[in-house]
């Protein structure tokens, strides 16, 4: 099984939500249609998946969140920007 670890942001690029997840589909869409209501991607509206990655090992992907979690905004942002310069929403490529 995969797990992904993977990074939401609204439109305009103020906020950044990191979540883990082994199915990236179905994720993203329940972001994307704010099925969590109250969430902070719902209250945010953080609906493009802007960074992703996979390991098949699940300890790994618990502590890759919690590392990316704990980096500052400038980190995240060059984390982002390392695969994905342009910030386009990732949902589409995935499908």
């Amino acid at each position: 099984m995969e797990y992904y670890v993977y990074m939401m942001s609204n439109t305009h690029r103020k906020v950044l939500y990191t979540g883990i997840t082994n199915d990236l589909i179905r994720r993203v869409y329940e972001h994307r249609n704010h099925l969590d209501k109250g969430s902070y991607t719902d209250r945010y509206n953080a609906e493009c998946l802007v960074y992703y990655e996979s390991t098949s090992d699940v300890r790994a992907a618990i502590e890759r969140e919690k590392q990316i979690k704990g980096w500052n905004r400038k980190r995240k942002d060059k984390l982002v920007e390392s695969k994905n310069p342009n910030w386009v929403d990732l949902y589409e490529m995935i499908l």
